[in-house]
């Protein structure tokens, strides 16, 4: 198998052992799922289905990150206990997901229940002092690891302006480098709070992956992933501080997942511009939702239209008039599946199954290795 690697910037082999170590960014459960968070979800759970064909066995970590300032503003905002806003959209996410026939992941840790492991991070990366203590917060220093950027690979002034868009607070006085990240902070009055060394208060967003990574599959993973806005400063940082405490490779390799737009921008709760999967599941079959996802390149950023469900019921009921002919054709199988080992190219996936459809032959077990049931 062939995939892009963000950090190598190319596409690279792809050979993990025969148990596959993933761990992809999952939700913060604030909102409903979007087409975006969908759309990269699938996308990781094609290339399990994949890998589950090959012989692999699978342990896909996805957490929940349910200590974060997003969450803490929604909860705010509708007077609510931020832990009942998230497991109520925790739970629609994952009724999101069985729709589309995501499969079960390893596990989906939260980060409230990584407490005494993120204390016990923090400590490792203070004890090999890349780490200091500045205005009741602990701050990772960036120039104590030098290869820091090399996921990313922009520039430091691009670096800077995106930390500053994403929550990064730049400017603050008791940092020594603007890149410098919060490990651990004080929390706000109505905010959860903790007991450390430190001082009260709660952990930085980067911290609390790095922790359940470690938590729950060790010192070195084969594949992260998430969407490709994570790649800085979130998955930029991880890297950062999991080497800094541990010593070792955090990641052998880095997928990312495009973005989708709608209105000419990227989905985004804070723009509104949104195509949620709970509602579109009510107008449409799941699996057109499903086909409408996987019709596009996982690293190509595409833009909702109004033709996308439509176009995938057609497709839908195209397959599904063959589920009755005869024996499945073994090549154009051969040819799907080594259409998903060219870096997950799902595109020619989709056009050799209509193809082989078209012509009358049986694409159950084609539809089968997407996750489409047919």
């Amino acid at each position: 198998m062939q995939l892009f690697d963000t950090a190598q910037q190319k596409v690279v082999a792809f050979e993990p052992g025969p148990t596959v170590l993933m761990y992809t960014c999952g939700i913060t459960p604030y909102d409903a799922t979007h087409l975006g968070h969908a759309f990269t979800f699938i996308a990781y759970d094609v290339l399990q289905r994949r890998l589950i064909d090959k012989g692999h066995q699978i342990k896909c970590v996805r957490n929940v990150t349910d200590i974060d300032d997003p969450l803490f503003a929604k909860a705010r905002e509708l007077g609510v206990h931020y832990l009942d806003l998230a497991m109520g959209e925790e739970a629609r996410f994952e009724a999101d997901m069985t729709a589309l026939n995501a499969l079960p992941v390893f596990s989906t840790p939260r980060a409230s229940s990584a407490i005494p492991d993120i204390r016990g991070f923090i400590g490792m990366v203070i004890d090999r002092g890349f780490a200091y203590e500045a205005g009741g917060s602990v701050y990772f220093d960036v120039e104590k690891f030098p290869q820091f950027g090399k996921i990313s690979h922009l520039s430091r002034e691009h670096m800077i302006e995106l930390a500053r868009e994403r929550g990064g607070n730049v400017d603050d006085p008791h940092k020594r480098n603007p890149l410098d990240f919060v490990l651990w902070h004080p929390s706000a009055s109505d905010e959860p709070s903790w007991d450390t060394l430190w001082g009260a208060g709660r952990p930085g967003w980067h911290i609390e992956c790095s922790a359940l990574a470690l938590r729950e599959l060790g010192t070195t993973i084969d594949l992260h992933g998430g969407g490709s806005d994570l790649i800085f400063p979130h998955h930029e940082c991880e890297r950062a501080q999991s080497e800094a405490a541990t010593g070792e490779p955090f990641v052998k390799h880095w997928m990312h997942v495009a973005l989708v737009a709608m209105d000419g921008h990227k989905m985004s709760k804070s723009r509104g511009n949104l195509v949620f999967v709970d509602k579109l599941r009510t107008q449409h079959d799941p699996r057109a939702i499903r086909l409408g996802l996987i019709e596009h390149h996982y690293r190509v950023e595409w833009e909702w239209d109004d033709g996308l469900m439509k176009r995938n019921e057609q497709r839908l009921a195209l397959w599904s008039a063959t589920a009755e002919a005869g024996a499945a054709d073994d090549a154009v199988l051969n040819e799907v599946r080594q259409a998903l080992d060219n870096d997950l190219d799902t595109p020619t996936v989709i056009s050799l199954i209509d193809d082989a459809a078209r012509r009358g032959h049986n694409v159950r077990g084609c539809a089968s290795l997407l996750g489409v049931v047919i």
